[in-house]
């Protein structure tokens, strides 16, 4: 359950530091990453990360462990309570989100559904 006064997407410390390489690394004014959902893969939701040159109109600012991260104004309803990880393995490496909004995931585990799709 959200918490008022809590940020919507909390950072990990491997998460926060994946942030802070990729924005230090990028060409060009990098403010942060933006995190957002798109329609996608077979359960329907994909999380969308990318770089913020700056913030949009109505987009929540979190600024956590000295590293900023966008939240675009439509995923918030999906992505309240989330906690954003960074992962790595043999395989792969990628950013990861403990999501309490989700209710199932595709079989690859590349996308997602809510209950606000029901």
């Amino acid at each position: 359950m959200f918490e008022p006064g809590k940020p919507i997407v909390t950072l990990t410390d491997a998460a926060a530091a994946q942030v802070r390489r990729l924005v230090d690394s990028a060409d060009g004014e990098i403010e942060g990453l933006r995190i957002g959902i798109k329609t996608a893969g077979c359960s329907g939701l994909q999380y969308d990360v990318q770089y913020a040159t700056e913030a949009k109109p109505f987009e929540d600012r979190i600024e956590d462990k000295g590293v900023t991260v966008f939240i675009d104004p439509t995923a918030v309803m999906f992505l309240v309570g989330s906690e954003m990880d960074w992962e790595e393995d043999k395989f792969a490496s990628r950013f990861v989100f403990n999501n309490p909004n989700e209710v199932a995931r595709c079989g690859c585990g590349e996308s997602f559904t809510t209950a606000a799709q029901e």
